[in-house]
């Protein structure tokens, strides 16, 4: 199966947080926080939404924050996506 968003939606993928530093410094409680970086799975095609035009500014397989407590949670053939609107992705990492 496959996720094929609608309008401005985009589907994320949460890159998991590091439990331990490059210096081999466990971090504790890292797997309680939620993670805010994410790999962009599918885009959706933009388009006229709400009587505006909505112009796609990120494409599957760049790296993105997006804002905490955003999005619809799905599970699919076992993996965890999120659906976010694109206003909800804040940067995109390079």
């Amino acid at each position: 199966m496959k996720l094929v968003p609608l309008g401005d939606r985009v589907v994320i993928k949460a890159i998991l947080a590091e439990e331990t530093t490059k210096s081999g410094i466990v971090l504790p409680g890292a797997e309680k926080e939620k993670p805010q970086q994410a790999e962009v799975v599918a885009v959706g095609p933009g388009g006229v939404i709400d009587g505006k035009e909505v112009q796609m500014q990120v494409k599957a397989g760049d790296k993105v924050i997006y804002s905490k407590y955003a999005g619809t949670e799905v599970t699919l053939d076992g993996d965890k996506y999120t659906i976010v609107k694109q206003s909800d992705i804040l940067a995109v990492i390079e």
